[in-house]
């Protein structure tokens, strides 16, 4: 099956999971779409969100063919996917609930949290993933207005950051969890402040990993994975907003493959 697998994140976040997809299966074509012109999702009305990605999942299959759409953004598939994969004619995979396992199977003491955007953590959707696993854990979610933000500026690092992450981390280190599940596809660009902040006894788990895995293995389910390439996959981003910003953030945060980056147009609101 030579048709590539489309991915769509607000930014940069879905990077990660489109690096733990290309090294995971190496064979196939990749159509990634960073809708930089509009970030950041997480403040944004549910309503809009689940109109953007309505946009961008209908263009991946129109415009380039995609079998298959990885929603890598945890915004916009906690603002509701269920909607989407039903009328999209491909599969539909989400960061959310491959996370949500991760997060539980981790778990040392029971006592897990889940960190996020404001939309993200008001829509619950951590909440009801994590109570479908049926596992026993005691969850604590807090909401990281600002952690995107910094990432998007190449910030990565610092005093600013770090003071931030303390105080928007102090919940979950009340909570004595164990484990923390970066609920947004930017935060594992933080790993190290968030890490510090929360100390060297908390685990923390990122979905992108389990998130290509899920995917690898719902595309051999349906028989849809390129298992034998006859040419070097191609992986194709693109970006809604400043070409020459995206490219140049996506080097450091990805790798030169971003310097060949080319726009993308919103289609109509109607299209699909």
């Amino acid at each position: 099956m030579d048709r590539p697998i489309g991915m769509f994140d607000s930014g940069f976040g879905g990077l990660t999971v489109a690096r733990a997809l290309i090294d995971l299966l190496p064979n196939e074509d990749i159509v990634y779409i960073g809708d930089t012109g509009r970030y950041p999702y997480g403040s944004r009305p549910q309503s809009e969100v689940r109109d953007f990605a309505r946009q961008l999942a209908w263009s991946l299959v129109k415009d380039y063919d995609a079998k298959a759409i990885i929603v890598a953004c945890n915004t916009a598939a906690a603002a509701g996917l269920g909607d989407l994969a039903a009328e999209l004619p491909v599969p539909v995979i989400s960061v959310i609930e491959p996370g949500a396992r991760a997060l539980v199977a981790a778990t040392r003491s029971g006592r897990v949290g889940v960190i996020g955007t404001v939309g993200t953590v008001v829509s619950g959707a951590y909440d009801r993933a994590v109570a479908a696993t049926r596992v026993p854990v005691v969850l604590t979610t807090a909401a990281c207005p600002g952690f995107v933000e910094f990432v998007e500026r190449g910030q990565t690092s610092g005093d600013e950051i770090a003071i931030l992450a303390d105080r928007l981390l102090a919940p979950l280190k009340a909570a004595s969890v164990d484990t923390l599940l970066l609920g947004c596809t930017h935060y594992p660009y933080l790993a190290r402040v968030i890490g510090q902040a929360m100390g060297p006894s908390v685990t923390l788990v990122s979905s992108a990993d389990e998130t290509a895995f899920a995917a690898r293995d719902q595309l051999a389910a349906l028989d849809l994975l390129r298992l034998v390439a006859a040419s070097p996959a191609e992986h194709q981003f693109l970006s809604s907003g400043d070409i020459a910003w995206f490219a140049e953030l996506g080097r450091r945060l990805f790798g030169p493959e971003l310097d060949q980056a080319e726009a993308w147009m919103p289609p109509p609101a109607e299209a699909g």
